[in-house]
């Protein structure tokens, strides 16, 4: 009797240590998928976030060429423009070419900062990076915004000048 407790005690354990195995042996398949979903999530996002920054720099390229066919209309058309007009005239074009270069460093900090984040391996890590990323961007865009909105009022105000005169 003591032997058949033993013998049934023993056929447990190793029924117990054998289900054990295929519950490991399962979940390591599951757990390689969520690891390959949260791979593939943040593929996506990364490429997400490529595809707004292009959007971005497209909108800003557009933008910057717009107030600089401005700048030269009103630069042609009067040539006799008046001493205070031509400073003007100069002091903006210097700022068109200083948000060119801004925003062309910007987007090399940008494309360095997306390289960064694909080379990151923890996932939990790249994702707090794409979202730091994703925050400096709107923050970046807004200044952006604000300084363009600037300018053009600088070029509305020298072309009212040189209509007035």
């Amino acid at each position: 009797m003591k032997d058949a407790v033993r013998l049934l005690g023993l056929s447990f354990v190793a029924v117990v240590l054998h289900s054990t195995t295929y519950v490991h042996a399962a979940a390591e398949p599951v757990e390689e998928l969520l690891k390959e979903q949260t791979k593939t999530r943040q593929e996506e996002r990364i490429k997400a976030l490529k595809h707004q920054e292009q959007l971005e720099n497209l909108k800003r390229d557009q933008q910057s060429s717009q107030s600089q066919q401005q700048l030269d209309q009103i630069k042609q058309s009067k040539p006799d423009a008046s001493k205070e007009q031509k400073p003007q005239a100069a002091q903006m074009q210097q700022r068109l070419d200083q948000l060119k270069n801004d925003q062309q460093l910007q987007r090399l900090q940008t494309e360095e900062q997306i390289n960064r984040i694909q080379r990151e391996s923890d996932p939990l890590r790249q994702q707090q990076q794409i979202d730091n990323l994703q925050r400096q961007q709107r923050i970046d865009f807004l200044q952006d915004q604000i300084r363009r909105n600037q300018t053009q009022q600088d070029l509305d105000r020298l072309r009212q000048q040189q209509n007035l005169r």
